[in-house]
């Protein structure tokens, strides 16, 4: 487990292959609860190639001083992530300087 925040990934290794290949993150919020937003690919282990880029926002607990994964949600898809964006961007608006919620 991660002690802390920098070290957290999705990156997941079974006898030295990689399945789960960590492209990026971005942490949304700080803290006892953290929340990062993960891109990442994952093997297939038929073609032995990894797939289309996926992603994930997952929250941590720090616990005992090590962060545990307490949720996750996985976007399915591409156009799941573009639908998502849309009413984000419906629901804010372009009312940028009501930025009430300044976790970072």
């Amino acid at each position: 487990m991660a002690s802390e925040i920098k070290d957290i990934t999705i990156q997941y290794e079974e006898d030295g292959t990689v399945l789960v290949k960590e492209l990026d993150k971005e942490v949304l919020s700080k803290g006892a609860w953290t929340t990062i937003l993960f891109r990442y690919q994952q093997l297939d282990p038929k073609t032995n190639e990894y797939g289309p880029d996926r992603y994930s926002i997952r929250r941590y607990r720090k616990v005992s001083n090590e962060y545990r994964q307490q949720s996750k949600f996985t976007i399915s898809s591409v156009q799941q992530a573009r639908k998502i964006i849309e009413i984000l961007q419906k629901w804010i608006g372009s009312d940028q300087d009501t930025d009430q919620d300044n976790d970072l």
